[in-house]
């Protein structure tokens, strides 16, 4: 497992408050109160080093594959019309990051990225639908052909305010690998063909670099 750089501060931080809480045991008057501090520390310490955890996964191409760029639940899979890019209707499958998943995100195919486009926006809750074009997103689109391109928008949710992107138009997108991350509870929407053929269901939870979330033609 690595760290992500993003999660420099505040491990570095939260650490550091749990070791001045540690030393600073003798001005404590209730021994309670040190212990019910301490452990509050650690657990925000122990939290930050999972939430900016990069995990240590085999990732398998899937040529004719979208895999999933997020960790999360399936939270909505329906047509809509995507107006950024594309301008035309699409199949929307969208990921729900929660604060406990893994919210560093990868390439959901091969190819190069032929945009990147980031928008401020508002802070919905993530896993509401108007959260796909009210909330501060950023959109990045993938081509490997005519046929198989994809469009996948990482979305800031209620508690996230920073969506990172270490990627601009022109770089050549490997499939399982990592091109960002969203910071707290936040989405992924992924925009495929309307005539791929969907291999997830609403409610299903979906590991990044590992599940396969459609299928192109």
């Amino acid at each position: 497992m690595r760290i992500h750089r993003e999660g420099l501060v505040p491990i570095t931080v939260t650490g550091s408050l749990f070791l001045l809480n540690l030393l600073l045991y003798s001005f404590y008057i209730h021994f309670s109160v040190y212990i019910a501090i301490s452990v509050f520390l650690f657990l925000i310490f122990a939290w930050a080093l999972r939430f900016f955890r990069i995990p240590m996964r085999f990732s398998h191409k899937v040529e004719n594959g979208v895999i999933a760029p997020a960790d999360g639940i399936i939270v909505s899979i329906e047509k809509d019309v995507e107006n950024e890019y594309f301008k035309d209707e699409r199949i929307k499958i969208s990921i729900f990051m929660s604060i406990f998943n893994v919210h560093v995100n990868f390439f959901p195919i091969d190819g190069t990225v032929e945009y990147v486009g980031y928008h401020p926006g508002k802070y919905h809750v993530a896993n509401l639908p108007k959260a796909s074009n009210d909330n501060e997103h950023n959109s990045v689109v993938v081509r490997k052909d005519e046929t198989h391109v994809v469009l996948f928008r990482q979305i800031a949710g209620f508690l996230a305010r920073r969506i990172v992107c270490n990627i601009k138009e022109g770089d050549i997108a490997n499939q399982g690998e990592e091109m960002g991350m969203i910071r707290f509870g936040s989405r992924v929407d992924v925009f495929v063909p309307l005539d791929a053929q969907v291999n997830v269901q609403l409610g299903m939870p979906v590991r990044t670099q590992k599940t396969v979330l459609a299928y192109f033609a």
